[in-house]
């Protein structure tokens, strides 16, 4: 019954470590690592494909803008020439140089718009180059984590089976103190070699070990110290 219960604890030592261990793969690492890299260009990219259409947005507009101004301007200049009156004649020029001024400004802006349209095209076109190579290394990341993980899954499969295995050989009564102290203290079973208790690492006093080992074969022993079942 002893050797079945430090069988059945170094089951789930392996079965916690494997838990753990696929928590913390190195391939998990650098899987996410190509996955954060792909978010940064993908995030890239659409802030570039939002400023294009912003930009584009903008020559409309200042294109807009200015074909509304010249036809104004084309309105004073008709107006100008039926004016008799010098007062309303220099009003009218002062009406249009305005014009000509906004214009000007329109005309500048989407000039600095179309170049920066301009710039925004040579460095999609670059960030471009590098999204295949993005993609293809996540792609390899994950493969290589589904392998890693597949390996701890068929490992943790097959230590599950021999558990059930064990477990089926300890009384019920039994398991269940197992599980109550393991629950509490993770490892539940522990070997007194000489006078020390290999769960708590403490040597026990000897009367202490004279009190594990007065208890009968066919019944638990318990450290003094943590109360894990001892195997003596």
């Amino acid at each position: 019954m002893n050797e079945a219960l430090l069988a059945l604890q170094q089951i789930d030592t392996q079965i916690d470590q494997l838990t753990h261990r696929s928590t913390a793969l190195p391939e998990m690492v650098v899987a996410q690592e190509h996955r954060q890299q792909l978010r940064a260009w993908e995030a890239e990219q659409h802030r570039m494909e939002a400023r294009t259409a912003e930009l584009e947005n903008l020559v409309q507009s200042a294109e807009q803008q200015a074909a509304e101004l010249d036809l104004h301007k084309l309105r004073l200049s008709a107006q100008l020439k039926t004016v008799i009156a010098p007062r309303e004649a220099e009003a009218l020029q002062s009406e249009m140089k305005t014009l000509s001024d906004r214009r000007d400004a329109i005309d500048d802006q989407e000039l600095e718009s179309m170049e920066e349209m301009s710039d925004l095209e040579i460095k999609m076109a670059e960030h471009a180059l590098s999204e295949a190579p993005l993609r293809e290394a996540v792609a390899a990341g994950d493969a290589a984590l589904g392998h890693a993980q597949s390996g701890i899954s068929g490992d943790l499969e097959s230590l599950g089976l021999r558990r059930e295995s064990v477990r089926a050989e300890i009384p019920v009564e039994i398991l269940a103190r197992y599980d109550h102290v393991r629950a509490h203290l993770g490892v539940a079973v522990a070997r007194l070699v000489g006078r020390r208790c290999e769960g708590c690492h403490i040597d026990l006093s000897p009367v202490e070990v004279d009190l594990v080992k007065a208890v009968p074969v066919d019944e638990l022993a318990e450290c003094p110290q943590c109360t894990r079942i001892l195997v003596r």
